[in-house]
């Protein structure tokens, strides 16, 4: 007797990546759904973030789906709170909250070769059952905490920026912030105004550009709601000049080094104008290419450390007392509040974030170690059938999210109908079809930032253990877009 799976498809996750993939799972028929998301709502990233300053790095008209465009952001870049909202918008009125299950962490999954479904197993709780599986934890899921001797001993408050504390009164404290990522360019300008004392403990600097990060104007707003045409118009403005940056000054750095050197060049005008110490100013200064690291936006962050009470510390950190900081020259900082902006760990448990199984065993996240991370146009996997990875190798497109999630929206509607069409219940991507994939997307990265300039220096979360840049995906937007509508179907395999 056939037994039937309990869902036609599993989500992980409930944020921006699962939320486009049930829209599209809808618009293709497939209603029985389960999203299960480990946090207690929906939002992803811009649910567990909310430290002071938390605000989207990129233009609010493109960090948005193209298909539900909000009108009313009250800034040119949106703080994290509109983003939430944003996110709540989208699931209500696509009606998928009826999907979500909250506070259900996946301990793990496997593909049962005679049942042809999916085994998703859950912590406390029975294990559940669907046709596809579709990962969507996100690139940015798993915090990174600092290895640091002592760390465990000190005694005043500890804060990780993804587990922010609102209750906790930051005035008059004496602070350290370990990280200059881009969580800690936000953050450092909003601490910087409530405490005593702020030390900065940077192991590598960042390239910031300035932000062009104005309010909307009501009128604008109006004007986009009424005439949606001129958002459209400003969305690919801002999308063509990220579009520049990415593929000119990242992707085709050795034909193109003008447009690399420029953006540095803005960078290198910021810092002094920006800076008033020599010194520090050095410090700050980046030794790596720009676009080795992503880089970030910000008018306030570098000026920041020419307040008398903030101190930039590039020294590494050799222990953490009770109350204390101790650098490798022995200069010991005595802290009350120890903030952690120390970021994510990708390549070490973010790929995948769970334990997949797929035909005859495979674990995915050992493979992908022991093989090369890669996914076939950043979503398949062979030996995994009716599975879909969404924050994936060589899936990230331009420096929108948003981009490569209608992407693989495109990608799910092109497989999925041609499987329907085909009356098959399962689809697996050819070997041969991920390899060649593979291997056009290294050799398209031959002519990068990551292999053509200086990235030795830069700890780039883009680089895995192996050396290699396998996040982004090495073309254009509109290629991503094109290929994800018109993938040789014959690259899958259908029963």
């Amino acid at each position: 007797m056939t037994v039937h799976p309990q869902h036609d498809a599993i989500i992980v996750g409930a944020g921006f990546g699962g939320i486009g993939a049930a829209i599209q799972l809808n618009r293709l028929g497939l209603d029985n759904l389960a999203i299960l998301e480990r946090e207690d709502d929906l939002g992803g990233t811009w649910h567990v973030n909310h430290y002071p300053g938390l605000a989207v790095d990129i233009a609010s008209v493109t960090y948005s789906y193209s298909f539900e465009p909000n009108p009313y952001w009250s800034r040119m870049f949106a703080p994290g709170a509109e983003l939430k909202r944003y996110a709540e918008h989208v699931a209500d009125k696509y009606n998928l909250r009826r999907y979500m299950r909250f506070n259900t962490s996946v301990t793990g999954s496997r593909w049962d070769e005679d049942e042809q479904y999916w085994v998703v197993n859950v912590e406390d709780g029975p294990s559940i059952t669907a046709r596809y599986l579709l990962t969507a934890t996100g690139f940015l899921s798993q915090p990174k905490t600092p290895d640091i001797a002592g760390i465990d001993t000190f005694e005043g408050k500890v804060i990780h920026t993804t587990k922010w504390d609102d209750t906790y009164d930051l005035t008059d404290r004496r602070a350290a912030i370990i990280g200059t990522g881009a969580t800690s360019v936000q953050l450092v300008p909003r601490v910087a105004d409530k405490v005593r004392e702020l030390t900065v403990y940077q192991r590598t600097p960042i390239w910031l550009v300035p932000k062009v990060d104005l309010p909307i104007p009501g009128v604008v707003q109006r004007l986009f709601d009424r005439a949606p045409v001129t958002q459209k118009v400003a969305r690919v403005v801002n999308s063509s000049v990220l579009e520049a940056i990415m593929v000119a000054g990242v992707l085709h750095y050795r034909q193109a080094k003008i447009f690399n050197k420029g953006a540095e060049l803005i960078a290198r005008a910021q810092l002094r104008a920006q800076v008033r110490d020599k010194k520090t100013r050095e410090e700050l200064t980046p030794d790596y290419s720009f676009g080795c690291k992503r880089p970030s936006f910000s008018n306030e962050y570098l000026a920041a450390f020419n307040k008398d009470h903030v101190r930039l510390e590039t020294t590494s950190i050799d222990h953490i007392e009770p109350n204390a900081i101790v650098t490798t020259d022995g200069n010991r900082t005595e802290i009350d509040t120890l903030i952690l902006a120390t970021g994510f760990n990708l390549w070490d448990v973010n790929f995948p974030a769970i334990e997949i199984l797929g035909r005859d065993g495979r674990n995915l996240g050992k493979w992908w170690r022991d093989n090369r991370f890669q996914a076939y146009e950043g979503i398949s996997v062979p030996h995994f059938p009716n599975f879909m990875t969404l924050a994936s190798p060589y899936s990230y497109s331009g420096l929108s999210y948003f981009t490569t999630i209608e992407s693989q929206m495109k990608h799910m509607d092109r497989l999925l109908s041609e499987s329907k069409r085909r009356g098959a219940t399962t689809f697996e991507v050819k070997q041969d079809a991920n390899d060649e994939f593979l291997d056009r997307c290294t050799e398209q990265l031959d002519d990068s930032v990551f292999y053509n300039g200086n990235c030795q220096t830069s700890r780039s979360y883009y680089f895995n253990q192996h050396g290699e840049a396998a996040i982004l995906r090495p073309t254009s937007t509109l290629n991503a877009l094109r290929e994800a509508s018109r993938f040789p179907l014959e690259d899958y395999t259908y029963a």
